[in-house]
């Protein structure tokens, strides 16, 4: 396990657990940290970016303005969603009023979802905040997975430059109808907070 010093403090980074690819996208109906809800048959029409985040983790805010540039540059053509899954019994800073709060505060249309059965994250192995996952329609129109891992190299204090190199490449090859580099790179960030008792059985 990497450790890494963040003011301070020595941090546990925790790696994605890199989900096959070619896993259909999972199917949900989760609300939103607003006001509605999302059901995952309404995301056929376009590829579509899960994002596995949240309000409090340092990772996720060290990465929070290339998300910015992300939906400023793909809007219209891949479907950005974002996911907190992180327990509201250990992690109360995650719940909806602070993730609306920072979706406000950077300028965020793109829906966030609100896991608080953890069902998705579940469904998708999700390990770590942040986290990510390309999923675009095959010839039968069914979503599965092109893409999983890192945004880029980049992570707190260690002044690779954040520009989403990885993922953009991976949604720019879905785009173009070309393969997408199987050579992906586990994402690491904070482990996603499990409700109490009911660690998946790849915690830990």
């Amino acid at each position: 396990m990497e450790l890494r010093f963040l003011s301070g403090r020595v941090m546990a980074l925790t790696p994605s657990t890199m989900l096959a690819l070619g896993t259909p996208m999972p199917a949900f109906d989760l609300p939103l940290v607003n006001t509605g809800s999302l059901n995952s048959l309404q995301l056929t029409e376009k590829p579509v970016l899960l994002m596995v985040i949240c309000a409090h983790c340092p990772f996720v805010k060290h990465v929070e303005p290339e998300l910015t540039r992300l939906e400023q540059d793909f809007t219209g053509k891949v479907q950005l969603v974002g996911v907190s899954s992180n327990s509201l019994i250990t992690h109360p800073q995650d719940g909806p009023e602070q993730l609306a709060d920072q979706a406000r505060r950077h300028g965020w249309q793109f829906p966030y979802l609100l896991d608080e059965q953890q069902s998705l994250a579940r469904d998708l192995r999700a390990a770590c905040t942040p986290e990510f996952y390309v999923f675009a329609a095959q010839a039968d129109g069914l979503q599965t997975l092109r893409y999983r891992g890192q945004l880029d190299g980049s992570r707190p204090g260690n002044d690779q430059p954040l520009n989403g190199q990885d993922l953009r490449a991976a949604m720019n090859a879905v785009l173009d109808g070309t393969a997408v580099n199987p050579d992906q790179q586990a994402s690491v960030g904070c482990n996603v907070k499990w409700n109490p008792g009911h660690e998946p059985e790849w915690f830990g």
